[in-house]
């Protein structure tokens, strides 16, 4: 990814986040990671991630997901013995389609990113709003993606190991790549 998408991903995050009224530092601005998963395709497929703490036991951040933007469907598995993340998102503005494995309440077949309906298997769909949240439980696959406003989500989870996640894509590269 170009580091001039980079930046603007990083500008309209930041932005998002003002609009929900969530105060960031001039630090935390610079330290929002841009993710296209290595699709470029930043648009329809990717994530703008605040960390502000990650330990061996906690972490917090915040989830920007611009207009229908997509996280793709993963899991965290074990790392070095230790149960996958445990994680808790609360919606803070914005809709958030979320999918687990099970039936489906609605048809996730009209959220899937076109071109890569193969990669979602999870269709047990819930929509979070501000205030709902939802706990996913170590190794269970999930995907979500944002509603036509984008959203914003606080995630509260044990130890983060992103680099670890497991995508049903073999395309995905969880580290994003920055070119100049």
């Amino acid at each position: 990814m170009r580091s001039h998408a980079v930046d603007t991903a990083r500008r309209k995050a930041a932005e998002m986040l003002a609009r929900a009224g969530i105060p960031i530092t001039t630090s935390e601005r610079e330290r929002i990671e841009v993710t296209d998963f290595g699709l470029n395709d930043l648009e329809r497929i990717g994530l703008q991630l605040l960390t502000y703490v990650n330990t061996e036991r906690v972490c917090a951040k915040e989830l920007v997901l611009f207009p229908n933007q997509t996280c793709p469907e993963h899991a965290h598995p074990p790392v070095n013995g230790v149960l996958g993340k445990e994680e808790t998102f609360r919606c803070r503005w914005g809709a958030v389609y979320l999918f687990i494995p099970g039936e489906s309440r609605f048809q996730p077949d009209d959220r899937f990113p076109r071109g890569y309906e193969m990669f979602y298997s999870a269709r047990h769909g819930t929509v979070l709003k501000p205030g709902d949240q939802f706990t996913i439980w170590p190794g269970v696959p999930h995907w979500f993606q944002a509603g036509s406003d984008g959203a914003i989500v606080s995630e509260f989870s044990t130890q983060s190991t992103d680099e670890f996640d497991i995508f049903n894509d073999p395309h995905i590269q969880r580290t994003p790549m920055i070119e100049p």
